[in-house]
């Protein structure tokens, strides 16, 4: 084809599903998932139709457990054996965490949805991110703590976006949202596990405000976190919409990055 006539397009695929391994901080042989895989490409319109079965081919021999670092080696190839100038893939999948309830101290699996997120280019680094939804309790801000029965629960679903050098552990961000909520959510509770909680959200107050500036805070102080993106939902009993607050690491909010403790 005549170098002239050279453009670039993209390609891709979206939602395949397919069988992996995912990192887990308590299962060094990484936790079993079915993934939704999506991948888009910018390559040269004269490379061969057949590039689907080139991407297909690189997903199998890299379906050991998919992490930070690996993912950050492994779209290296994509980007080569593609013949692309960028690429980027997104592992959607569900998580599991053990967790113990709150009074009863029993054993329940939690979902949450995970997406890794990597991007790569011929003139940039790799790229990897972790997203992570979290469902937690929160206290509404129209309950005023003064009156009887006053203070009332709600929804919040915390979207949190992370990116690092290191490899990032699911279960590690579960439990920095966890501890910051009101009342984390559990799968099963028996019922002194209910009542517990049922007591803990009309006796104490913390808002989504308050849990989402605690979140940011401890991450801006974790110096292998090289970027954070913080997204809270909140889902009231009064209304059929929902509220959105974000923060994220910038150079121009406020302390997002700062990591002196006297501040």
């Amino acid at each position: 084809m005549n170098e002239e006539k050279r453009f670039l397009m993209d390609v891709g695929l979206k939602n395949l599903p397919f069988p992996m391994k995912v990192l887990s901080k308590v299962d060094p042989n990484g936790q079993n998932t079915v993934a939704n895989i999506s991948v888009e490409a910018r390559i040269m319109d004269d490379f061969e139709a057949r590039w689907i079965d080139t991407f297909i081919r690189i997903l199998h021999q890299h379906r050991d457990t998919i992490g930070t670092k690996t993912l950050r080696t492994n779209i290296v190839d994509y980007l080569k054996d593609l013949k692309a100038s960028s690429v980027k893939i997104n592992f959607d999948y569900p998580f599991f965490v053990e967790k113990l309830t709150p009074t009863s101290r029993e054993k329940c699996l939690v979902r949450y949805l995970c997406t890794y997120s990597a991007k790569h280019g011929v003139a940039s680094r790799p790229n990897v991110r972790l997203i992570m939804d979290i469902p937690v309790i929160t206290t509404y801000p129209a309950s005023d703590i003064d009156k009887p029965g006053g203070l009332f629960g709600q929804l919040s679903v915390v979207s949190l976006e992370v990116e690092s050098q290191k490899d990032l552990f699911p279960e590690d961000f579960v439990d920095l949202v966890d501890r910051h909520s009101l009342v984390p959510v559990y799968s099963f509770l028996t019922e002194a596990d209910q009542n517990f909680i049922i007591e803990k959200i009309h006796s104490e107050k913390k808002t989504s405000v308050v849990m989402i500036d605690e979140i940011k805070t401890e991450l801006a102080h974790n110096e292998d976190i090289e970027y954070y993106a913080v997204r809270c939902s909140n889902y009231g009993m009064l209304h059929s919409y929902s509220t959105l607050l974000m923060t994220e690491k910038s150079s121009w909010v406020p302390m997002s990055g700062y990591f002196d403790e006297e501040i």
